[in-house]
């Protein structure tokens, strides 16, 4: 983004690990949900634990909340399932990711998903980060209309003109 963030919303994220039934994979990874605040835990300690499933507090994160994207945060919110989307990036050092970005935007969200490895999921949005950003939109949102834009109208030529004209004739 090319503005600065006007609010700044901390998190904490939850992911699960699951035992993975392919030859290929130890464990397959997931997002779960988000946290309000920063927990006091250090990232990837275990929260919970079944037979084949742990859950982990993966680490701190921030959502920025910019001016210029909250028709997408409001879109986001009265869309009946308000989301926020969690990226996990991989790396070499275990566990093998890390929490790279937490956003509210479905439009960032979404660009995330279109190349590369990172491992990107929505989760549902928390009640107190669907206030705070409710409030950010109150307080920023301005209503912009669309303008159509009217093309210009084409000049038509007559058949055979532009080739001719391409070819060095007149």
């Amino acid at each position: 983004m090319t503005s600065a963030a006007l609010a700044r919303i901390p998190v904490g994220v939850v992911v699960e690990r699951r035992k993975a039934k392919s030859p290929w994979l130890d464990f397959l990874w997931r997002p779960v949900s988000v946290l309000p605040g920063t927990p006091s835990a250090a990232p990837w300690t275990p929260i919970g634990a079944e037979e084949d499933r742990a859950i982990l507090y993966a680490g701190a994160c921030v959502i920025e909340l910019y001016r210029s994207e909250t028709t997408n945060y409001r879109d986001n919110l009265v869309s009946g399932a308000p989301a926020l989307w969690v990226v996990l990036r991989p790396t070499a050092s275990a566990p093998g990711y890390e929490v790279l970005t937490v956003t509210a935007d479905p439009a960032e969200g979404e660009a995330f998903t279109d190349a590369g490895n990172d491992l990107v999921e929505t989760v549902p949005m928390p009640a107190a980060i669907m206030e705070t950003i409710g409030d950010f939109i109150a307080e920023h949102y301005v209503e912009r209309r669309f303008v159509k834009r009217r093309r210009a109208d084409a000049k038509p030529q007559a058949d055979g003109q532009r080739a001719e004209d391409e070819e060095g004739g007149e």
